[in-house]
C-alpha cells in the first residue's frame, strides 16, 4: 500500500464517528456516576472532546469515494 492509500484509509468518517460517540457516552457516564469526584471532574473534558471530535469527524470523507 502506498502512503496516500494508508492516509485515506485512516481518515475515513465511520471509525472516527464510532470513537467520538464512545467518548461522548463515556463522558456522560462519568458525569452521572456518584462515587468518585475525580472521575466526575474529568467527565466534562471527555464529553467536550467527544463533541468536538464528532463535529470534525463529520467533515471527513465517508470512504466510498466521496
Amino acid at each position: 500500500m502506498t502512503a496516500l492509500a494508508n492516509t485515506r484509509r485512516l481518515l475515513r468518517r465511520a471509525p472516527w464517528e464510532r470513537v467520538t460517540t464512545l467518548a461522548i457516552g463515556t463522558g456522560l457516564a462519568m458525569l452521572m456516576q456518584p462515587w468518585s469526584l475525580d472521575v466526575y471532574s474529568y467527565g466534562f473534558p471527555v464529553l467536550l472532546t467527544g463533541v468536538v471530535g464528532l463535529s470534525v469527524a463529520g467533515k471527513l470523507p465517508r470512504g466510498d469515494r466521496e
